[in-house]
């Protein structure tokens, strides 16, 4: 089958999706690039003639070159036009987490300083809350629903509101086309310590995230992807959507995650490729299993992070014939791949070094640390603007994060001496006790088969006076009708965990404190303590308490 492949992807001054988008659409303008699930469909022809319209009809509202757009729409046509529209015009995309409300989504309204959002009618009460706290803001362009939720949200919040399809009937921007080295997102970081920072990311940057999937994935002319992440993240947005733009090929794209309609839509849609996060492998896991479970086309998956059980379950129950993995962030892009033919579970892969330098250093000295010894990731580019441009409206935190010109992830790992990096996990989530490193993930994964569990969080707390070393907190989120007792939980873990990272505390919570993103702050679990938690030490006859059974699923 003939190349389908940007013709830009090996020269740095042509590293823009806009370029990519225009190429696609002369050679293939009628070829379907986007079907969702929903049953809507993009093709490459139409996505440019849309994303044109769009930025006529923004450049008419008075948007510049350089300006920020907020868009907060769900996965779909719309938000794929928007964001294409607001980047061919030259402007900066905010995408939005659609699950932002309150402090959260007021602090992000307010640092980006937008003037214009485009914003799907079920967010306008969450705006009309937040538009105070953010007085730069004076226009919604609003995709479906009626107007009089509009009409509300502009009395409560002082916005004009109209429909955002007046872009249908706006004459197409013929501007200039944007450089590499131009913003193109904004997207915030979960602020797992401090608000969260706006991530400004050049063209080149965007480009990159879906040069780096094209080659982990060895994307060809008949592949087709499943997207089934948000596409306000890095992951959903570039390192799958920018791929099938760049490699010309289809994407198929969900609203929101489906367990159980998972393997269905992959078969249904004949997609070959596709990636999963956190805990949505477990979940598809979790599935009965049934004798349809080998019976589709997929050939390679993303799972980020990749432990062993679910690895072996990919392969063996589902037939997958590769499951890599990576480790990046926002700022730095994915500078660690997998590779196809080469199983490596827990591992997050070798350095995509034609791109990227990384480190695993001494987090206080930046000293490189030997192989196989712990440390942090430390990353930089070979490649111009492939990274961030640094924190919007913050240049303390961008200076700080670039200590000794390399960009701190904040991210425990080891590198052996192949140069294969396994992530851990973040630097302050690392627990030292009894003189081993004990990951904070970790035990959580291991305890994650503990019945009548919802969810549960480990982090660190001090276990005594000047230079003593960690203990460890559990703090479990029981199901409902569920009666958890602290003695069996320490119990169980001592079943599933190793002798050096016996569980002291444990507390059963009625929920965790998490980000907008759905993170576990841990941060807050240390600031607030053991002052409340069962201490196994302080128990007489402790060792004898009965175990919990771990459940059947995984």
């Amino acid at each position: 089958m003939p190349s389908r492949l940007y013709s830009g992807t090996g020269d740095h001054a042509r590293w823009t999706l806009i370029d990519a988008l225009a190429e696609q659409a002369g050679r293939f303008p009628g070829d379907t690039w986007i079907e969702t699930v929903e049953g809507a469909s993009l093709a490459f022809g139409a996505a440019l003639e849309d994303a044109e319209r769009i930025a006529g009809h923004l450049s008419a509202l008075g948007v510049q070159a350089g300006d920020r757009v907020i868009v907060m729409l769900p996965n779909g046509v719309d938000l794929v036009r928007a964001w294409l529209g607001v980047g061919r015009l030259g402007a900066i995309a905010v995408l939005l987490n659609t699950e932002l409300r309150g402090r959260f989504l007021e602090h992000q309204l307010e640092n980006c300083g937008a003037a214009l959002a485009i914003v799907d009618a079920a967010f306008l009460p969450v705006l009309a809350d937040a538009a105070p706290q953010a007085p730069a803001l004076a226009r919604l362009l609003v995709v479906g629903g009626a107007m009089a939720s509009g009409d509300d949200t502009a009395r409560r919040g002082a916005l004009a509101c109209e429909p955002f399809d007046g872009w249908r009937r706006a004459a197409s921007w013929q501007g200039p086309m944007p450089r590499p080295q131009d913003p193109f997102c904004i997207l915030y970081t979960s602020g797992t310590s401090g608000p969260a920072k706006g991530v400004i990311m050049p063209h080149a940057h965007c480009m990159l995230y879906g040069i780096g999937t094209l080659k982990a994935f060895e994307l060809k002319p008949d592949d087709r992807y499943y997207i089934v992440l948000p596409l306000f993240h890095v992951n959903g947005l570039l390192m799958q959507l920018g791929a099938t733009l760049i490699a010309g090929i289809p994407a198929i794209v969900r609203a929101r995650f489906s367990a159980s309609g998972w393997l269905e839509d992959i078969r249904r849609h004949g997609a070959t490729v596709t990636n999963l996060l956190g805990t949505l492998s477990g979940f598809v896991i979790a599935q009965p299993p049934t004798d349809a479970d080998r019976r589709h086309g997929l050939r390679a998956l993303l799972n980020a992070p990749n432990p062993p059980e679910h690895e072996a379950v990919f392969r063996e129950r589902f037939g997958v014939r590769d499951v890599i993995s990576g480790f990046g962030m926002t700022e730095v892009n994915i500078p660690v791949w997998g590779r196809l033919g080469h199983a490596r579970p827990c591992a997050s892969g070798w350095v995509h070094d034609e791109h990227f330098e990384v480190r695993i250093a001494d987090p206080d000295t930046d000293e490189p640390r030997a192989p196989g010894e712990l440390g942090e990731i430390l990353v930089r580019p070979k490649v111009p603007f492939g990274f961030m441009a640094g924190y919007f409206r913050m240049p303390e935190r961008t200076v700080e994060a670039w200590r000794n010109l390399w960009f701190h992830t904040g991210d425990a790992a080891t590198m052996d001496a192949s140069g294969l990096l396994t992530y851990v996990d973040r630097i302050k989530d690392c627990i030292r006790r009894r003189g081993e490193n004990i990951s904070a993930t970790e035990v959580e994964v291991a305890l994650s088969g503990l019945e009548g569990v919802v969810e549960i969080a480990a982090c660190a707390v001090p276990a005594g006076g000047a230079g003593a070393e960690d203990e460890i907190l559990l703090c479990v989120v029981a199901a409902l009708g569920a009666r958890l007792e602290p003695a069996a939980v320490a119990a169980h873990a001592d079943a599933v965990l190793p002798r050096f990272a016996r569980v002291r505390f444990i507390e059963i919570v009625t929920e965790l404190p998490k980000t907008a993103t759905g993170k576990v702050q841990r941060a807050q679990l240390r600031k607030r303590g053991a002052s409340m938690a069962w201490d196994r030490d302080a128990q007489p006859g402790e060792g004898s308490s009965p175990r919990l059974p771990a459940s059947g699923g995984t």
